[in-house]
């Protein structure tokens, strides 16, 4: 992969991953629209590591906040004051069990751009259909909610296939539940975390020593130095977008790009 492919990927990314659009999504179909070799899943972790990257700048007084309220569960004996601590830790626990459940049929299917399409179109018009019902209060950091913390972390591992979304379907949960469009995207980011450095750590050795791996180290960095920088930027803008006008535009992005991604396929099977 050249330097340029790896700064679209980047920019792609650093974009895409915080708005409601499916960042893997596009990233899959990018070598089908441009005939190009598809750098593969791994790639596509370590431009998210880049993203996760950005969460933790962005959020780090929230992430400062888990990590006081893990100590003082630890010190304390005590879960009274750690509401955010362990509503955070259930639905990341859900999360990562709903993946390896279907880890296995999203890497066999999830990358064919048909169902990619599909998941675009479907997930879009639930997440507007979340929008409408959901309210603008509520937030899981003042109180107990497991029952929230619980679909939202199982809504999360549904990303796992490309065209869902991860942002998509954890704001979706989060409206359907009652979270403002604010802490719906807040939670939504900060979760990420987790999932995304542990998948990345878990691949590190495979990243890099991976003989099927097609993109060499110093591409690869710059890739992800790119999709930071550029998740930083739509955090901060994204959240006031989302704020003031909802997520409808997002719905008819997505339905037009599965619907274009569909007629592509059609005209390329019929040559």
């Amino acid at each position: 992969m050249s330097f340029f492919w790896a700064t679209i990927y980047g920019i792609i990314q650093g974009v895409t991953e915080f708005l409601p659009v499916s960042s893997s999504g596009h990233l899959a179909v990018l070598p089908y629209f441009f005939s190009f070799k598809d750098p593969g899943v791994m790639f596509d972790l370590m431009m998210h590591l880049g993203t996760a990257l950005a969460v933790m700048l962005y959020f780090y007084k929230d992430i400062l906040l888990l990590f006081k309220e893990f100590i003082f569960i630890f010190t304390k004996k005590s879960f009274k004051y750690s509401s955010f601590f362990i509503n955070f830790s259930v639905a990341t626990f859900f999360s990562i069990l709903g993946i390896f459940i279907l880890k296995e049929t999203a890497f066999t299917y999830g990358r064919y751009p048909l169902l990619i399409a599909i998941n675009l179109i479907f997930f879009g018009l639930i997440m507007w259909w979340s929008d409408k019902k959901g309210s603008e209060f509520g937030d899981m950091v003042g109180g107990l909610e497991l029952k929230r913390a619980i679909v939202v972390g199982l809504g999360q591992c549904l990303a796992i296939f490309p065209g869902v979304s991860r942002s998509g379907i954890t704001l979706t949960a989060g409206r359907f539940l009652g979270l403002s469009r604010f802490e719906a995207g807040r939670f939504s980011f900060l979760l990420s975390l987790p999932i995304i450095v542990g998948s990345s750590l878990y691949k590190w050795n495979a990243i890099f020593n991976n003989e099927k791996n097609v993109v060499e180290g110093e591409v690869l960095l710059y890739g992800v130095a790119c999709s930071f920088i550029f998740g930083i930027l739509t955090i901060h803008f994204f959240l006031k977008f989302i704020s003031k006008v909802g997520l409808g535009h997002f719905t008819l992005y997505r339905v037009l790009l599965g619907l274009g991604l569909i007629a592509l396929i059609l005209s390329r099977a019929t040559t």
